[in-house]
């Protein structure tokens, strides 16, 4: 960041460091030299107070880039905005360029992974959606090794503190994942820029920048084979995607399109890492085509025909060789299955019938007949007039199945005037004269009709059904998704989309005037609208159905937010309850002794000795002492319940809250040792809770810790952050049970009811939590439990001299 200042500086550019964070490095600080800087700007040592962002000064100033370190920063109290990617929305929208720096694991969408990877929670975190409006994005890509080097050399951290550091964060594997996350992180940036220009420019043709492999599924058995097939051209690529896209015909399935085969293989391309996606396109070849473009596919996978080879050359080119012929760029892989050649004969047509079949049949219907008249002609004498008659209506019904029964009656009466002409005595007149000639041209007419009207009903149903066979199908994916919890309403419009072939669908408040669009009412009012497509009315009701599962989710989505509101109340209900019961018994037991002791010694009837008069007095004060610490942690407990908690956040050392929280504890300064306590840096805690939180973890460890064990209070620094441990060598802690150790009203192993009410634990986690912290437990090696307490080091954040000189 500093590197790139100076350049642009040289350049001309009005250059402004608001804040850089070089943690004591004397090579980073050199960088600062020549630049100007905001006041309280750079950090040039832990603990130095000079890191503070005036978000104020650097709008006054105006520059035209800001040098701005750390955007993932949490401001102190009293900033206007609570973090600092939010003070550059401020510098953006008042017109300030602003060049940044953010580590990889304070992404949003990352933090998560990072914490599973190197056990560390990650606080601080910036939204992806931010991010990503960057118009530009470097990555600082370093090797793990060369960095564990500089490391080692002392240019990152102090020496005091590299081997811990070099032993946990910043070993290799940790090292080497939070690379591949960055790398991959930015690569799909570079992706999603790649396809905003290829759409912005138009751009269809093919640009292999990565494997991207789409594998075309009918629904068949051999989509096992094909998928697999794909995932491994797929994976023997770095980062290769793999997708699978099935077809549904505008007026059909696919011949052997199973919904049970369908669900199956989006499971098995789900497992691959892949996605299953559904189509809707009136031609199957062109809708492959076109999905493959629009995802920037390298490869597309089909599988060769089922159809043998006599239906082959029956019924003339097929879906692969078609795809072929419009896929340019892309490379199409026909992969051999077990059912290859082996479907049905002659399959039943599912095509509705286009204008161009219509003519075509309407010219076969007058064509055909004259060229069988010819062909005859040519034969004459060696077949007799029943043989010719028969190829004639053979003709007829084959016109029925390229136009229908128009072309079909064209076509018999065609038919039936060549044969009276030029094969029916008298040869070359028309026979109208003779009664036995017109009714036997009268029968070839109506038998030619009526096998032409058969043909046509056949075909009609057969659309019909299988047009309802897709509805199903579309219903069934519909319904699947449902079931597989892709119920929210965004996943529901992204399947619409999908399913229709949309540019777009989304929800409206009222109908919109666009004619391209279809829309659909919604129970409650609303309207879900498809832009870039009219769909036909048949498709309607399959919208419809999308719009009911729509308004379910929608309905979901409140008595969601319903029940997420009725919780709180509902967890109330249950703090009360709890409370009263142990208000019952836990409060009443040092009250009852208290009220015993001073009783005695007001009684006129007893003369205690001096020994005994103490003695009461100590059993009254301990007794008022451990009432006052469990109406003290009820009632922080009620403010953390009620997110009524004040916090005065400011630099806090150990020594000045350890010995204020141990003074509390009967005997614990015999029972307590320390370690590192001197040597670790301020925190950013409020003093009185981190004190309450101190004596509620010592008090738990004391209890719990075997006589002759001393619980260890030891401390240490990592990454910004100090790590408080309060060691015991108690019996430990269950894994199963390291959650419910923290939920208040409960003792877990405790025998004991006489020990409080169970609220220790809970409180400590509560507060420790709401300073920004985090309290989790952990084995002590040999046995025992290890609470850790972690808090960012005050001196990672910016505080004026003031504030600190205060604490």
């Amino acid at each position: 960041m500093l590197d790139e200042g100076h350049r642009r500086a040289a350049r001309g550019t009005d250059v402004v460091v608001g804040a850089a964070d070089c943690r004591g490095r004397p090579h980073t600080e050199a960088l600062l030299g020549g630049l100007e800087c905001l006041d309280h700007a750079a950090v040039s040592r832990p603990g130095d107070d000079r890191g503070g962002f005036d978000l104020d000064a650097a709008l006054r100033r105006r520059p035209e880039l800001l040098l701005l370190d750390d955007l993932a920063h949490t401001n102190p109290p009293g900033h206007r905005n609570a973090r600092r990617w939010q003070d550059v929305e401020e510098l953006l929208a008042a017109g300030i360029d602003v060049l940044t720096t953010i580590n990889v694991q304070h992404l949003e969408s990352l933090s998560d992974v990072v914490e599973t990877i190197t056990e560390v929670p990650t606080g601080d975190t910036v939204p992806d959606c931010f991010a990503r409006r960057a118009d530009q994005i470097v990555l600082v890509d370093v090797d793990p090794e060369e960095l564990r080097r500089r490391m080692a050399h002392g240019h990152i951290h102090p020496p005091e503190v590299v081997d811990a550091a070099m032993a946990s964060w910043f070993h290799p594997g940790n090292l080497t994942a939070l690379r591949e996350l960055a790398l991959l992180w930015v690569a799909d940036q570079v992706d999603d820029a790649l396809r905003k220009y290829r759409s912005d420019h138009d751009i269809g043709k093919v640009w292999e920048a990565r494997e991207r492999v789409v594998v075309g599924l009918t629904g068949g058995p051999e989509g096992d084979t094909l998928i697999r097939r794909a995932g491994r051209i797929a994976a023997r690529s770095a980062h290769g995607e793999l997708s699978a896209v099935h077809v549904v015909r505008g007026d059909g399935l696919a011949a052997g399109a199973s919904s049970a085969a369908l669900a199956r293989q989006r499971r098995l391309v789900e497992s691959l890492g892949g996605s299953f996606h559904t189509v809707v396109g009136k031609d199957v070849p062109t809708a492959l085509v076109d999905f493959a473009r629009a995802g920037n596919a390298t490869q597309l996978i089909l599988g060769t025909s089922r159809r043998g080879r006599l239906e082959r050359f029956l019924t003339g080119r097929g879906i692969g060789e078609t795809t072929v012929a419009l896929s340019g760029g892309i490379d199409v892989h026909m992969v051999t299955h077990e059912r290859a050649g082996r479907g049905r004969l002659l399959p039943l047509r599912r095509r509705p019938l286009p204008v161009s079949r219509r003519v075509a049949g309407l010219l076969a219907g007058v064509a055909l007949p004259v060229l069988l008249t010819l062909l005859l002609d040519r034969a004459r004498g060696s077949i007799d007039l029943t043989s010719e008659a028969l190829l004639f209506l053979v003709t007829v019904v084959g016109v029925a199945c390229v136009g229908g029964i128009g072309s079909a009656l064209v076509a018999a009466v065609t038919a039936s005037l060549l044969l009276d002409y030029w094969f029916m005595p008298p040869v070359g007149a028309f026979s109208f004269g003779d009664a036995d000639s017109v009714l036997a041209l009268g029968v070839f007419v109506v038998v030619a009709g009526v096998v032409a009207a058969v043909v046509d009903r056949s075909l009609r149903l057969s659309r019909r059904a299988t047009s309802a066979t897709a509805e199903a199908e579309i219903l069934s994916a519909l319904a699947g998704s449902v079931v597989r919890g892709e119920h929210t309403v965004p996943a529901l419009l992204a399947h619409t989309q999908e399913t229709f072939g949309a540019d777009a669908a989304e929800l409206v408040d009222r109908p919109v005037d666009d004619p391209t669009a279809s829309q659909v009412a919604l129970g409650d009012g609303s309207f879900l609208v498809l832009r870039g497509r009219t769909l036909p009315a048949a498709h309607r009701r399959v919208l419809t159905a999308f719009a009911a599962h729509i308004t379910a989710a929608l309905e979901r989505a409140r008595l969601a937010e319903a029940a997420a509101e009725a919780e709180p109340v509902k967890a109330a209900d249950r703090m009360r309850t709890a409370l009263l019961a142990a208000v019952s018994h836990d409060l009443r037991t040092p009250l009852a002794a208290g009220w015993a002791a001073v009783a005695s010694l007001r009684s006129p009837d007893v003369d205690f000795t001096a020994e005994e008069r103490d003695e009461l007095l100590a059993t009254a004060d301990v007794s008022m002492a451990r009432l006052s610490r469990l109406v003290e942690n009820l009632l922080d407990m009620s403010r953390l319940q009620a997110g009524a908690l004040s916090l005065d956040l400011r630099p806090t050392a150990w020594e000045e809250v350890i010995p204020a929280a141990l003074d509390g504890l009967p005997d614990a300064g015999r029972k307590v040792v320390f370690h590192g306590l001197e040597e670790a840096p301020l925190v950013l805690a409020d003093p009185p809770l981190l004190e309450r939180v101190v004596a509620n973890l010592v008090a738990n460890a004391v209890r719990h810790s075997p006589p002759g064990h001393p619980v260890l209070l030891g401390a240490s620094t990592l990454s910004g952050r100090v790590e408080l441990r309060v060691v015991d060598r108690g019996p430990g802690l269950p894994p199963t049970d390291r959650d419910r150790v923290f939920e208040p009203f409960q003792r877990l192993g405790d025998t004991d009811n006489t020990t409080g009410v169970g609220l220790g634990l809970a409180l400590a986690r509560g507060l420790t939590e709401a300073m920004g912290g985090t309290l989790t437990p952990e084995d002590t090696p040999g046995g025992g439990l290890t609470m850790v307490v972690t808090l960012p080091c005050a001196s990672s954040r910016a505080y004026t001299g003031a504030a600190r000189t205060e604490s």
